[in-house]
């Protein structure tokens, strides 16, 4: 500010600041690591880079003068990353390389988030050796004036930015030689395009295009042009005179048709047409085995009589949207788009059946034979079924998967995981955003079997051949895997995760302030087991060690290799080579590599607690009872962050005691609760066992779950006072029917994690199981033996808890209002009269129809009782289970109609992933 007030510029006061703060660091001992490397200077990894190159030039360092290669941040802040740019042409003025990428910071979703940079200062036209600009992953509108000024620029990277048009001047670059800017908003294309004769690579893929300027046949030397996913209607006939293209790829365009003189391009190895509108391609392209057409109505309906001659005609294709009384569709060769009343999208696209194919779908609950997870995997969703099994398509389905947004988490990714030949693999997976909360997974399946979402750390593939490759993190650029010519006689295929490790953790485990680790890294490969040549492994040294300052002795590497639990200190056994920031060893078989810097001796069993902490969830518990009816308890595990907010949202409708103690749980695992002392849960449920209510913990799923409770003791003469525990595990064979949670908590590895009051209200008056028992009503069964059905018994516990919502309930089944006034008035004084009349006169109306059950849980949920929807489903469920063991029993059940892994069904246990 004072600078300011002195009469300086304000870009010239944010450098004098950032300069001074720099140099303040530096007497105060901070220091800047040594990050000039040789002619290369790289600040894009490190927070404040805009301060460290400033501080090098107030320190007038002479090597600054020699560097060609800088790399910088678009995440810094915009007035101070303009400063420090406009004085690159002074301070470094050999500069050949500037890279100003965004994209290091990452959203919730493990997607990459543009920086900041919106424009660059005039001044940077002075680098007149600039042969190499990346401005990815920002948010530039237009394209900064100065940059058609750097007569030598040889390649401009402008991805992944806001640019909805390019100017004219861009023209005016004589050595361009590759230009991408995919991923961007550009409706049209300048005329000046085609004068870049020196153009190489074109790449403008992911835009909004829908034309191509006719000047585009003037780039002479252009060897590969992609246009994919754009909104192309035609091609200009110049493209034919591209005598230099190798590569063309049109794919996911509205093309109807392509000059035929692509056909007669002499270098052309590969033209990518798929997934357009062509019904009619030049013969020469048909036969040419370098063209690919999957995805068009070739030989298509001819146009309709009165449409203009040439106007292809697409038949319109059918649109379902199923209720929830309905689990089947059928599929044609038209195609068809569908909606789930789950929410689930599938879009059959027309020819993937060559004869209509019955589908059928079902939501499974998850639970671990179902939902496959690695070490630090996390579910996102339920279990999509979709019949029959193995059927493959002509064309690939499309699959859209609701799920819940995961929390904010470094290096991460989201990805649709499926079950393929007994084994579970991942699909290559898009993300798109209808509302803030509503995220789809979008993907493309060959044929149908079961599906969820997962989210996942980041994952980074590639197929080694024998001529050897470089494999490299995508979330950490420091992590990488070299392997030499000769690792592999035959192509195979390697993956890699990287897992980050907070800087918090292991010292608190430790107790050892100085203690570090670096991230951990799993690697996997395909084929033998081992290769025939060392592969070398870079790992970052753990934070705040350096390779000029740390202890050796206080260094481990420690390797895991499943299903072993232990983790074995391999450090005597390999040479590690030691750089100012890295750590590279060699090792022949791939598994879990970790580096540790402590003072600990025996490292080994402190690595397997550290590995466990980082996949613990710490929740807590709840127990609340609904203030109209306390015989309705919910249950559920929070995670410890979502407590809070979660109570305020129920405690106008429920009552209950605290949360329970934080405990610690990983995903996937079990946990059940038991009612004690005089409390028992008073319903059949198919998670329900001996009346201990199963759980399976998803941290990012609701794991909640209403009952109803009952007692055996006399509540005429006083309330019953029990309690609900929760313990780890399945149900075991015998389990304390009072609360033995004191015994149970002096063990070592005690089940028991938590206790919570239940309090039963003394009845009063006519109040009791019994009030229903003078009820006479005619036999009744809703529903049908294949569906599941509700029966009398069942009609009477729904109506025992609808109270004084069953008006509500009435409405939404269709009941009239006048009906709902002449009950109320016929049962003056009487709500149970009210309910049980209204709930019973409607469902003997609806005795033989179908879709009567479907529309009474409908009803409930709209009705806000979601509760007993869940309930009547419960029972449903029950029936369905027992109508297929019994058909099972007489031989009568297909082959697939359980999960993976159950009796009934081909295909085996699912693999952990």
């Amino acid at each position: 500010m004072a600078a300011v007030a002195e009469g300086l510029e304000p870009e010239t006061a944010a450098v004098e600041d950032a300069a001074r703060d720099a140099t303040d660091a530096a007497d105060a001992g901070l220091g800047v690591p040594p990050l000039l490397v040789g002619n290369r200077l790289s600040l894009d990894l490190y927070p404040r880079g805009c301060h460290r190159l400033l501080h090098l030039c107030a320190q007038q360092v002479r090597q600054l003068l020699e560097v060609e290669f800088l790399r910088l941040s678009g995440h810094e802040d915009p007035q101070l990353l303009q400063a420090t740019l406009a004085r690159l042409p002074w301070s470094l003025p050999r500069l050949r390389s500037l890279v100003l990428k965004g994209g290091q910071h990452r959203d919730a979703l493990g997607a990459c988030l543009r920086g900041s940079l919106a424009t660059l200062p005039a001044s940077l036209s002075g680098l007149a050796h600039l042969a190499h600009l990346d401005l990815s992953f920002n948010s530039l509108e237009t394209l900064p004036a100065c940059v058609p000024q750097l007569c030598g620029l040889g390649a401009l990277l402008l991805s992944h930015n806001c640019l909805s048009e390019l100017p004219e001047a861009l023209g005016a670059l004589p050595a361009l030689t590759f230009l991408a800017a995919t991923h961007n908003r550009l409706q049209t294309l300048p005329t000046a395009l085609g004068s870049l004769s020196t153009l190489q690579r074109l790449d403008l893929s992911e835009n909004l295009l829908d034309a191509l300027p006719p000047e585009i046949g003037g780039l002479s030397s252009l060897a590969e042009l992609n246009l994919a996913s754009n909104r192309l209607q035609g091609l200009p006939a110049s493209l034919a005179g591209l005598r230099s293209l190798r590569l063309l790829v049109l794919h996911s365009n509205l093309l109807a048709s392509v000059p035929a003189g692509l056909a007669r391009l002499p270098l052309l190895t590969r033209l990518d047409l798929r997934d357009n509108q062509l019904q009619d391609v030049p013969p020469e392209l048909l036969d040419a085995p370098f063209v690919r057409l999957q995805g068009n109505p070739l030989g298509g309906p001819s146009p309709a009589p009165h449409s203009p001659p040439g106007t292809p005609v697409v038949p319109e294709m059918p649109r379902l949207l199923l209720t929830s009384d309905l689990d089947s569709f059928a599929v044609t060769p038209l195609g068809c788009s569908v909606t789930l009343a789950c929410g689930v999208r599938l879009q059959f696209p027309v020819g993937a059946t060559a004869t209509p194919v019955t589908v059928r779908y079902r939501l499974w609950l998850p639970e671990p034979r179902l939902v496959p997870l690695g070490p630090h995997d996390s579910l996102l969703s339920g279990v999509l079924e979709l019949q029959p099994h193995g059927v493959a398509f002509q064309k690939e389905v499309g699959l859209w998967l609701l799920f819940v947004p995961p929390r904010a988490r470094r290096c991460r990714e989201v990805v649709v995981r499926t079950l393929s030949d007994n084994s579970w693999s991942d699909l290559e997976t898009h993300l798109e955003e209808e509302a803030p909360k509503r995220l789809w997974a979008r993907c493309q399946v060959p044929h149908f079997s079961w599906f969820l979402v997962v989210s996942r750390p980041v994952s980074d593939a590639c197929l080694v051949p024998p001529e050897g490759t470089l494999l490299c993190s995508s979330g950490h650029p420091g992590v990488k895997v070299t392997f030499p010519p000769g690792a592999t006689e035959e192509p195979r295929h390697v993956r890699m995760q990287v897992v980050h490790v907070g800087s918090r953790e292991l010292p608190a485990l430790l107790g050892e302030p100085e203690a570090a680790a670096s991230p951990l890294l799993y690697l996997s490969q395909g084929g033998a087991p081992s290769f025939l040549r060392p592969v070398t492994v870079q790992l970052p040294l753990p934070p705040g060690v350096t390779g000029l300052s740390l202890d050796r002795s206080h260094l481990h590497l420690l390797y895991r290799a499943p299903p072993a639990a232990t983790w074995d200190d391999i450090t005597a056994q390999v040479a590690l080579e030691l750089t100012h920031l890295y750590a590279r060893f060699q090792v022949t078989r791939f598994s879990w590599y970790w580096l540790w810097y402590t003072t600990k001796t025996c490292v080994g069993g402190l690595a397997r607690k550290a590995w466990e902490r980082l996949r613990l969830h710490r929740v807590n518990l709840i127990a609340l009872q609904r203030r109209r009816d306390p015989e309705q308890v919910l249950l559920q595990c929070l995670p410890r962050n979502k407590v809070d907010s979660t109570l305020r949202r129920l405690l106008e409708r429920y009552r209950g005691p605290e949360p329970s103690d934080t405990v610690e749980m990983f995903e996937g695992e079990k946990f059940f609760a038991a009612f004690e002392r005089g409390i028992d849960v008073d319903a059949d449920r198919p998670d329900c066992v001996e009346g201990r209510v199963c759980f399976v913990f998803y941290s990012h799923l609701k794991n909640l779950k209403e009952v109803y409770v009952t007692t055996t003791l006399d509540r005429q003469a006083q309330a019953v006072r029990g309690q609900v525990s929760f313990y780890r595990g399945e149900v075991p064979e015998e389990v304390p029917e009072e609360a033995g949670a004191a015994r149970q908590k002096r063990g070592a590895d005690a089940l028991w994690m938590a206790t919570l009051p239940i309090k039963l209200p003394r009845l009063r008056g006519s109040e009791g199981p019994g009030q229903g028992a003078g009820l006479s009503l005619a036999p009744l069964n809703l529903g049908d033996a294949e569906t599941g059905f509700l029966t009398q018994s069942n009609l009477l516990n729904v109506a025992g808890r609808l109270g004084p919502d069953w008006p509500a309930v009435a409405l939404h089944l269709g009941l009239p209002y006048r009906e709902l006034q002449r009950i109320r008035h016929e049962f003056r004084d009487d709500l149970d009269g009210q309910i049980r009349h209204m709930l019973f006169s409607w469902a003997e109306r609806q005795a033989g129809q179908p879709g009567a059950v479907g529309l009474l849980v409908q009803a409930l949920e709209q009705s806000d009782r979601r509760d007993v929807a869940e309930e009547v489903r419960a029972v449903l469920e029950l029936g369905r289970r027992k109508y297929q063991e019994g058909i099972q029993r007489t031989s009568l059940a297909p082959g697939d109609l359980g999960p993976p892994g159950s009796s009934a069904s081909q295909s085996a246990e699912p693999a952990q992933a």
